[in-house]
């Protein structure tokens, strides 16, 4: 009531009390400090991984929410012994100052509290002057009712210089000790307790006596207050002040810099456990020092945790220099796939049921409308089951099982996994896409990897169903967990099934020099793994894949360059497996039963079983089935003694022996048989028979149609065109025409040289029998 009365007797002084409260009330800004602050980036435990510094150019980490004791109490100690009494300021402190400096003529003294010290430090260069003590003072009483004491004092802690560049408590820490704040000792607490009195004195050789006595004098305090013992008193007297700056750790110098593109200026507590990503550090240190010696520079590690979708390592490039290209991050550039996407057709064709297993697929010289793939090791085995040809990564059973797929229901299916780099058109490809033809980068395969291992993995935890937020991006943010969505009964791109075949055929690759016998080994791990190679040998990868773990390798120049023996096999899968030896031990995949059905296949190629062929049953994905019966077995007839085939025009019928028999296309055959010792080549017919005439030879090389440009030796004269046929007897004898004139007759080896003029040419060979073969070339 009396309040009121007063507004009433006295408006105009009222209304200017308002006006006096509220300008008091506002007159400390929302946000108190607005600096720029480095990106700091922390491991999983809460370890410094590494930090980026501020754009102005100061090491100011974001600010702290408490402050160690040691520190705490020493500051207190030094700089405000009446800190939790206060209300912003010291009146007796204030007035101390006042009459010392008036006496001295000249500023010798402060009474400044620690709230009027955040104050000065958030307000930025301002003169110094009496007047600004005032207005300090005001802001520091309105920061007193808007923060605790220890937020207040935190805010001292993370903005209070310490020399040269180094600004807060963590940073001085870590630049001037090379630890946490935490971790500091009295010693070293009371060094950086007295220093933001006066910065300058930490520099060596830079009155650093005076830094000696003024630290020691705050250690004499905390004896004679009896806040340290006699012994520590000592110990801590006899340690040395630090002579030059600590280097701040560089544990994931690329990641650092991935998440402050990201997170600009902010801390960020992340993923990477920090004892894997320093073993990856030395194991890639020590991979690069042998690699070196090939003139390869660059290489990068990333590991995931599949269950999680977590980054544990992060190594974007190897401890080289600026000359090769150290500062490139190789995780996330783009760079050829080499053969890395051929399990993703393998398990797309199981997916369609346009491919089972141990089918046989087609490893013979080939040319798809102008495109000659090679395989690396330029051979052929002629007919090779469709896993163990994905094992042993061949290039043209991959060629011609994209063809037979599509190109462009494949190229459609892979903008599911999101991969950044492949964003042209399956026209600009080519075939070539199966090969390295397109453009990834290490995060996006080992995303794409990480998922697949999932499905798995989902499928079998739950009833076998699969979730709709399957396919999603790495988490790098500790406290951020994987959404997966909800369930579902359909798959999102591949069935389990077909992904699991997929890794077990992956299994089965051929680990490095000195892990070829790891599966007879109880410590052995059972990876799933695909290597690569570009073309020119200018890009090496290796992913490996179990139930827990994703680990991507990239090997080769960050500019570019090729190098002789740069493959996946010889440098990537080296530093691969190297890396799952410090990870634990997985688990192998469950097998997800609903996945699959028993038929019965074709024991030789693999095919559904016809009626002849020799059965086994085997366990496919249970879908609708395009892959169409044995048509490698057929029913021949031979003479009692079976060593000639017969008809019925050499043999009387009721003598006819009748047996399935495994055959292969000549050209197939060719090779196929060379590896395969048991396999049987068809009996030749008896002399006597008449016999319908059966595809007897191919041509090897060239393919009809083809277009040929001869190359020049180095006396400047044209190469011979190189012509092979395959028969399926060899020893027949084969003459050879170009355009209707006889060149050759060959016998077991039928290959000849030639050298057509500039046109178009006819190249025919017919065989002792009658058997004829013609092709059509043209030379460019």
């Amino acid at each position: 009531m009396a309040y009121f009365k007063f507004i009433k007797r006295n408006p105009k002084k009222s209304i200017a009390l308002v006006v006096l409260l509220t300008l008091y009330y506002f007159c400390l800004p929302r946000k108190l400090f607005n600096v720029p602050t480095a990106t700091v980036v922390e491991s999983s435990e809460g370890l410094l991984l590494g930090a980026k510094i501020a754009d102005d150019g100061q090491w100011r980490f974001p600010a702290v929410d408490s402050v160690p004791y040691k520190f705490k109490t020493c500051i207190l100690n030094f700089e405000d012994a009446y800190f939790y009494k206060h209300p912003g300021f010291n009146p007796v402190s204030m007035s101390k100052a006042i009459k010392a400096n008036l006496v001295a003529g000249k500023t010798v003294r402060g009474g400044s509290t620690i709230t009027q010290q955040v104050v000065r430090l958030s307000r930025g260069q301002q003169k110094r002057s009496y007047a600004e003590k005032v207005i300090e003072l005001i802001l520091a009483t309105r920061l007193e009712f808007r923060h605790s004491k220890e937020e207040i004092l935190a805010l001292y802690a993370s903005y209070a210089p310490f020399g040269g560049n180094v600004v807060g408590l963590e940073v001085a820490a870590w630049r001037y000790f090379g630890l946490l704040p935490y971790q500091l000792s009295w010693a070293e607490s009371a060094t950086l307790a007295v220093l933001p009195n006066a910065p300058s004195l930490i520099y060596p050789g830079k009155s650093q006596t005076k830094l000696l006595e003024k630290r020691n004098r705050l250690l004499k305090k905390l004896h004679q207050k009896k806040i340290i013992d006699s012994t520590t008193y000592k110990l801590a007297l006899l340690e040395e002040l630090p002579q030059k700056p600590y280097a701040l750790p560089k544990h994931a110098k690329h990641f650092v810099q991935y998440v402050s593109n990201r997170k600009k200026g902010e801390r960020v507590r992340s993923t990477i456990n920090d004892n894997l990503q320093q073993n990856v550090n030395a194991l890639v240190k020590k991979h690069y020092n042998e690699l070196k010696q090939n003139q390869v520079y660059n290489a990068a590690v990333l590991v995931l945790d599949v269950k999680t979708r977590k980054v544990l390592s992060y190594v974007g490039n190897t401890p080289t220099d600026a000359l090769h290209e150290k500062d490139v991050d190789m995780v996330h550039a783009s760079r050829s796939t080499g053969s890395v996407l051929k399990p993703l057709l393998y398990a797309a064709m199981l997916d369609a049921g346009e491919l089972l297993p141990n089918m046989l697929v087609a490893d013979i010289p080939t040319q798809i409308a102008g495109y000659t793939p090679e395989n690396f090791n330029e051979d052929y085995s002629g007919a090779i089951q469709a896993k163990k040809a994905l094992a042993r990564s061949l290039n043209i059973p991959a060629v011609r099982l994209l063809q037979s797929y599509g190109l462009q229901k494949f190229r459609d299916q892979l903008d599911a996994f999101k991969l950044k780099g492949l964003n042209k058109s399956a026209d600009h490809y080519g075939l070539t896409l199966i090969l390295g033809g397109a453009e990834s980068n290490l995060w996006d395969l080992c995303k794409t990897y990480a998922n697949l291992s999932s499905t798995v993995n989902h499928f079998n935890e739950t009833s076998s169903e699969f979730f709709e937020n399957e396919f999603m991006s790495p988490i790098w943010i500790k406290e951020k967990a994987p959404n997966f969505g909800n369930k579902k009964l359909e798959k999102n791109v591949f069935d389990a099934g077909s992904i699991y075949l997929t890794f077990e055929a992956m299994k089965e690759v051929n680990r490095p020099e000195g892990s070829e016998s790891w599966e007879f080994y109880d410590s052995s791990k059972e990876v799933a793994w695909k290597t690569g190679t570009s073309f020119g040998n200018k890009d090496a990868w290796a992913i490996g894949v179990t139930t827990d773990y994703v680990v991507g390798v990239w090997v080769g120049n960050a500019d570019g360059e090729g190098r002789p023996n740069v493959t996946g096999v010889s440098s990537a899968a080296p530093i691969l497996f190297d890396v799952f030896d410090v990870l634990p031990k997985s688990s192998w995949f469950l097998k997800p039963l609903d996945e699959f059905v028993e038929v019965a296949v074709c024991a030789n190629s693999g095919y559904l079983a016809s009626d002849i062929c020799p059965k086994l049953n085997n366990s496919i994905p249970n879908k609708r089935n395009y892959v169409k019966a044995c048509a490698y077995h057929k029913t021949i007839h031979l003479n009692k003694n079976k060593q000639y085939r017969v008809n019925s025009s050499c043999e009387d019928v009721s003598l006819l022996v009748s047996e399935p028999w495994f055959v292969l296309p000549p050209i197939m055959e060719f090779y196929y048989k060379k590896t395969h010792p048991t396999y049987k080549v068809l009996p030749s017919y008896r002399k006597d028979c008449d016999y319908v005439n059966v595809p007897a030879m191919e041509f090897i090389y060239p393919k009809n149609g083809t277009k040929i440009t001869l190359a020049k030796n180095f006396e400047g004269d044209k190469n011979e065109l190189i012509v092979k046929l395959a028969h399926n007897k060899p020893a027949t004898r084969v003459f050879w025409y170009l355009d209707s004139t006889f060149i050759k007759e060959t016998q077991n080896f039928h290959e000849i040289a030639v050298l057509p003029t500039q046109g178009t040419h006819v190249i025919s060979a017919v065989d002792a029998m009658g058997n004829e073969k013609s092709i059509v070339v043209t030379i460019d």
